[in-house]
């Protein structure tokens, strides 16, 4: 395997990111409070067969903070951006959850440059009672700042108490949430919240093989979302993972990291 590199790029500004590996790209793009960290065991696994590249998205880790009103264009145009940079003319992505709309965004923008799409746990017409939790949750953040939703999150994420075999899990990511930069989490997640209909008059436009997967037990981003959302993508198709929640790359890494091979190993457009 290649040894992973950090370098800090980008047109826009600062990106930070990692490589890894050989072969067709794939590009992994976390989800809002996180970092590109939280892709280690598919980026492990997946760099025996390709380039594998993740990267912090603007407002996280050690990239620059998003401009106020962010919008998911800026966030394509940062992925874009690293892909001239790193001289990648088409990739396979990847994203979870806010990077599950990215890649999207990304897709439908750019289809020449998208191989196949994966979209985890991601978020499509949420419920009025939805819509109105994670708004609540944005504004506690602008107002209080990460500590606030923090507990809150866990719980939603891994259950209370949190079962033994999650909790290394659950670990990596309050250490994640907790020392994500206050603006930049605030202003990902304000858009995070707004644009679960992003996408809803657009997926048939999607011209790639497209895969919407998330966990059984995710209530925000059900399995009736990722079907939905399936049924729109005139190449998609829809998985669910058995017993996981929300960060079912991380709980359940082996059968992510199993299905997104799998994915990949067909035939891109």
């Amino acid at each position: 395997m290649t040894p992973e590199i950090t370098i800090r790029s980008g047109k826009a500004g600062p990106t930070a990111y990692s490589v890894a590996g050989e072969g067709e790209p794939v590009v992994l793009v976390h989800g809002v409070g996180m970092a590109r960290a939280i892709w280690a065991p598919q980026a492990e696994q997946l760099s025996r067969t390709h380039q594998v590249v993740s990267y912090d998205l603007l407002g996280h880790g050690d990239s620059e903070l998003p401009p106020e009103g962010v919008t998911l264009q800026d966030y394509a145009v940062q992925l874009r951006d690293l892909l001239d940079h790193l001289d990648i003319g088409a990739a396979n992505l990847v994203g979870h959850s806010m990077g599950a709309l990215v890649v999207l965004e990304f897709a439908l923008s750019h289809p020449q440059r998208t191989l196949r799409v994966a979209a985890l746990n991601a978020v499509f017409e949420r419920t009025a009672e939805q819509r109105a939790g994670v708004e609540a949750r944005a504004a506690a953040l602008r107002t209080e700042g990460p500590a606030a939703t923090l507990e809150q999150t866990l719980e939603r994420w891994f259950g209370d108490p949190v079962p033994p075999p999650l909790q290394e899990a659950a670990a990596l990511t309050a250490r994640l949430l907790a020392s994500v930069d206050p603006l930049g989490y605030a202003r990902t997640y304000e858009l995070f919240a707004r644009s679960d209909r992003a996408h809803a008059q657009r997926l048939q436009g999607l011209a790639m093989p497209a895969l919407f997967m998330t966990g059984e037990h995710d209530l925000n981003s059900s399995p009736a979302m990722s079907s939905a959302m399936a049924q729109r993508a005139p190449q998609g198709r829809s998985e669910v993972i058995a017993g996981a929640r929300h960060m079912m790359n991380v709980t359940h890494p082996q059968q992510v990291t199993d299905a997104l091979a799998g994915f990949m190993g067909g035939p891109p457009r």
